[in-house]
């Protein structure tokens, strides 16, 4: 077997240790065969809420030990194919196996991401917000850059994107938008997003084409299911509506239909404008409201457990995680964890995954998912 294709098999063999590791192997078979008997007892259904949540914690345990089956048999199998390639002079059944192991490390490595999606909010789908910050224009129009950014980066994973507010700025470009990420695992994927974000360019609005330094944040939060009981006592809470902004038909802009909804005693402020009908988006903004106190909570229990996370701070110099240099080189570099690609039109197109799965590798490492463990 070639060097290179041995040290693919031991990236692989690491990659099944760390995952039987973080499957806590032995317990988890115990406990899924515990839940195995438990779906066949006719009462389980008596209380609904209960049930549910064993058999989501049921199909997980389920994906991850047959997952990790199908790993170490594919292994197995390849290098029992690559062997016999080998001795019979088959050079292209030891191709065939040799790609197939390949692919295999890239499956390994794609499970290993997974296995940091262990929260119970992880699952959800997710609203991400986008603010610019000082600046005007040039800020304005790298938070529509952002906007983009990470719509592109949804529609590559397959998810779907709704976009539920957006305040146009004044020439060019957004001063804020909220966006729904509907898939699984969206909000575990996004959550270490939260943060601000320094772009350095030459400025397309700077007539004497000097370099210029903006900022934009980013704030990811989980939706939220029924059985997560928030309660709002709507004497806090102050409701404006507003005409919708943005392109639309005859219906935009002619009613008041958008609504915001402002938390006085945390300072909270959501809105939506998404539907025709203010019934609907007043219903929306609730449901954003409530899972904004729902991630400020584990906002609380993270901090209280001394983790490491993006915090809503001022919009500026010393509070960045990512910077995105396209003048006078071409650098993005994640702050936090040292990732860079000298790619950055790539990156702003959507290709974040190794940002992603550095920055879930480095808040696990910090014991920052301790926090969503329990949603008591």
């Amino acid at each position: 077997m070639r060097a290179e294709i041995e040290n693919v098999v031991d990236e692989i063999k690491q990659a099944i240790s760390l995952l039987r590791r973080h499957l806590d192997w032995d317990q988890a078979v115990r406990r899924l065969d515990w839940l195995n008997n438990k779906a066949e007892d006719p009462n389980l259904w008596n209380d609904a809420t209960e049930a549910q949540k064993l058999m989501r914690e049921r199909q997980h345990l389920d994906d991850g030990i047959n997952g990790l089956r199908a790993l170490e048999q594919q292994l197995r199998d390849n290098i029992e194919l690559i062997e016999l390639g080998e001795e019979e002079g088959d050079a292209d059944i030891v191709k065939d196996a040799e790609g197939a192991l390949k692919e295999l490390r890239n499956e390994a490595n794609r499970r290993q991401v997974e296995a940091m999606l262990s929260g119970e909010a992880d699952g959800n789908d997710t609203y991400v917000e986008v603010h610019s910050g000082a600046g005007g224009t040039e800020s304005q129009d790298w938070a529509n850059m952002l906007l983009r950014m990470y719509t592109r980066w949804a529609e590559r994973q397959g998810f779907k994107v709704e976009l539920l507010e957006i305040h146009d700025g004044e020439e060019a470009g957004i001063k804020s938008a909220t966006i729904l990420v509907k898939g699984h695992n969206a909000y575990g994927w996004m959550k270490t997003e939260s943060g601000v974000h320094r772009l350095v360019r030459i400025s397309p609005y700077d007539s004497n084409a000097r370099r210029h330094t903006s900022f934009s944040s980013i704030w990811v939060y989980p939706v939220i299911d029924d059985s997560i009981n928030i309660e709002i006592n709507e004497s806090d809470c102050r409701i404006d509506t507003y005409r919708s902004s943005g392109a639309g038909g005859q219906h935009v802009n002619t009613t008041d239909s958008a609504v915001r909804i402002t938390h006085m005693p945390s300072g909270i402020v959501v809105a939506c404008q998404q539907e025709r009908s203010q019934h609907k988006n007043r219903a929306k903004a609730w449901d954003m409201l409530r899972a904004r106190l729902y991630e400020a909570e584990l906002k609380k229990r993270e901090e209280a457990a001394n983790a490491e996370a993006a915090s809503k701070s001022e919009i500026g110099w010393g509070h960045q995680i990512r910077s995105y240099v396209l003048q006078p080189y071409q650098l993005v570099k994640d702050l936090r964890t040292g990732v860079e690609s000298t790619a950055p039109s790539d990156v702003l197109d959507g290709e974040l995954n190794e940002f992603m799965e550095a920055a879930l590798a480095h808040r696990v490492s910090g014991g920052a998912d301790a926090v969503v463990d329990d949603l008591a």
